[in-house]
């Protein structure tokens, strides 16, 4: 991993808007990545923030983000327009095991923009879906309207080789899908536990709770891998805003696997 500082130029290409508060850029930068990774984008004058990569990783001509506007970076960055040009590093952190999962069943879990970091993955698996076991990914918001990538999401609940289950927290009058909580879809998903990866991302509330859902069905520690992105500011590990006990999220993370974080994964406010 480069730990250069100083970021490349990259032009916006396509501006696409999600939801209400989130929009997604396609840039016109080249950089490999690994499913999982981030990158650090650079707003000039404003600063930086750090954005998971929710690309193609098999796309190597094009960089994608998905960006929810919520700081005082993130709302100037969505006022950018198509041509404006912004400043990328990276890609940094840690990956998920799309490798070490070939031959196994792979269960996707993500609640809310939590999808964005892990659709790389579902790229990634229906490129080489005879590697893989069964897959399906469980996908959960607060609303209806706060669901991303829905003419995605339709095709691929349209495959017969990747199972897909949707729910929202609060129904709106039009909606006839589930209503409940991402760990209630656990309930009608037929996991084999000697055969089953699990990769989680999404509030830490909703991944404690898919933990347990998931132990109860016998999966175990070192089969679970949650996304821990939290506080990353400089992406190298230098600045010591993402130290996760021992650890640094952008160095070590922000994929970890969770046996190897479960003493302090239940810690409060760690």
């Amino acid at each position: 991993m480069s730990v250069s500082m100083v970021p490349q130029t990259a032009t916006i290409r396509k501006v696409s808007r999600e939801t209400a508060d989130c929009f997604t850029w396609t840039l016109e930068h080249a950089a490999p990545f690994t499913p999982g990774q981030f990158n650090m984008l650079y707003d000039f004058g404003m600063g930086e923030v750090a954005i998971s990569i929710s690309g193609d990783p098999f796309r190597a001509d094009r960089t994608i983000h998905t960006i929810r506007a919520v700081g005082s970076v993130t709302q100037h960055l969505r006022q950018l327009k198509r041509g404006a040009v912004i400043g990328v590093r990276g890609p940094y952190g840690s990956g998920w095991p799309v490798d070490a999962a070939r031959g196994q069943d792979l269960l996707i879990v993500a609640g809310g923009l939590g999808l964005a970091p892990l659709r790389p993955v579902i790229y990634h698996l229906l490129r080489r879906r005879k590697d893989f076991g069964r897959c399906t990914l469980l996908y959960g918001t607060r609303t209806p309207s706060d669901i991303l990538y829905r003419r995605e999401l339709e095709t691929w609940r349209s495959r017969l080789d990747f199972d897909v289950a949707i729910t929202v927290d609060r129904g709106q009058d039009d909606w006839r899908g589930h209503v409940g909580v991402v760990p209630s879809l656990l309930k009608n998903v037929a996991v084999d536990a000697t055969k089953t990866v699990a990769l989680l991302c999404g509030p830490e509330v909703m991944m404690r709770f898919t933990i347990r859902e998931l132990q109860r069905c016998g999966v175990p520690d070192d089969r679970i891998y949650l996304s821990m992105e939290r506080n990353m500011k400089c992406g190298v590990g230098f600045c010591g805003h993402c130290q996760y006990s021992r650890s640094f999220v952008c160095k070590d993370g922000p994929i970890y696997r969770y046996d190897r974080i479960r003493d302090i994964f239940w810690v409060k406010e760690l």
